[in-house]
């Protein structure tokens, strides 16, 4: 996966990853404050022409990192990111059950 620069866009809730100044793959996610802090990855994309290079698991793994050097958690809803850490949990630590129940409510809410 080289020439791709993985970066954070807190404010848009996206991980987004970029190659020749182009998003070509992204984790959205939001910050969830209660009951601990935590990054709740809802959904991952990655462009059609650029399916089959690693970029989702890049970004998967640039977002336990990212949380790990933050000190938070990370509550996966995504189908893809919750897969990802199934096969990875070295890297990804399992969230608590009463963190993925509330990043659950909230995006009932």
């Amino acid at each position: 996966m080289s020439g791709v620069e993985i970066r954070d866009d807190r404010a848009a809730g996206r991980l987004e990853a970029v190659a020749g100044g182009e998003v070509v793959g992204r984790i959205e996610y939001f910050v969830l404050d209660s009951p601990a802090r935590a990054l709740v990855p809802v959904h991952t994309i990655v462009e059609p022409a650029h399916e089959g290079k690693g970029i989702a698991g890049s970004l998967a793994r640039e977002l336990y990192a990212l949380a790990g050097r933050e000190g938070v958690a990370v509550a996966p809803l995504c189908p893809y990111v919750v897969s990802w850490a199934e096969r990875h949990p070295d890297e990804a630590p399992v969230a608590d059950p009463a963190l993925l129940a509330a990043a659950k409510e909230r995006v009932r809410s």
